[in-house]
């Protein structure tokens, strides 16, 4: 029977957890904005905007609340730049390659669920050669309601065949932490992302947080063979 509290399985957020997708997505951003005859943004600043959405890129970028008359051409540009090029610079970030290859390697499952619709997420995940090697994603579409509703969590794990508890959840922002607490399953953050200076995820209420995917790898394998990492000297 196996261990009810190892761990089994990990499931990541995209955008700034996973994957490093700021530069395209400020490309778009400034591609918006261009078209409508203004100065590109502060990429730093855009940056930390990223994980929350085109809306929210669009209201940094153009200064425009959701409501206005042009938020939603202006959005929709960006869109359409984004879907044509979205793999341009998009990488893993620097270290997740290990941590994925760990995962692959001992049996472990893994996947993604994100907010970003499957018309993204899917052609993204092909074109750096993830969307194999994921045994799960669950997108902003797939299911009715998104993070941070635990539904999205809870049909990723239904998938993998994991039960929430034997699951982690990893992600960069609020909506992640609570939504995989709701669902009982462990969770991280990745400092590492995309987290504006004026957010404190100490205060999220995360098990983890991880100031690199290598504190992250640490973290899952502590979790995942317990024994094993006590007898190699870890605490």
């Amino acid at each position: 029977m196996p261990d009810p509290q190892r761990l089994a399985g990990v499931l990541f957020d995209l955008d700034g957890t996973l994957l490093d997708t700021a530069p395209d997505l400020v490309a778009a951003l400034d591609h918006a904005l261009r078209a409508a005859g203004r100065a590109p943004v502060d990429p730093g600043q855009a940056r930390a905007r990223v994980s929350h959405g085109a809306a929210a890129l669009i209201e940094y970028g153009f200064g425009l609340p959701p409501n206005h008359p042009d938020f939603e051409r202006h959005r929709q540009r960006l869109l359409a730049h984004y879907r044509d090029h979205l793999a341009d610079r998009t990488r893993l970030f620097p270290g997740m390659d290990a941590v994925l290859d760990f995962l692959d390697g001992a049996g472990l499952r893994w996947g993604v669920v994100t907010n970003k619709p499957a018309r993204f997420t899917e052609p993204l995940l092909e074109a750096l050669g993830l969307r194999a090697r994921a045994a799960a994603v669950v997108s902003g579409d797939t299911v009715p309601e998104k993070k941070p509703h635990p539904a999205p969590l809870e049909a990723a794990c239904a998938h993998l065949g994991i039960a929430p508890r034997r699951c982690a959840y990893v992600g960069d922002a609020r909506r992640d932490i609570v939504a995989g607490r709701r669902a009982g399953m462990r969770t991280a953050v990745a400092l590492y992302g995309y987290l504006g200076a004026e957010e404190r995820p100490e205060r999220w209420g995360a098990d983890f947080l991880a100031a690199t995917p290598e504190d992250l790898l640490q973290w899952i394998k502590k979790l995942s063979f317990p024994l094993d990492y006590k007898r190699k000297g870890h605490p």
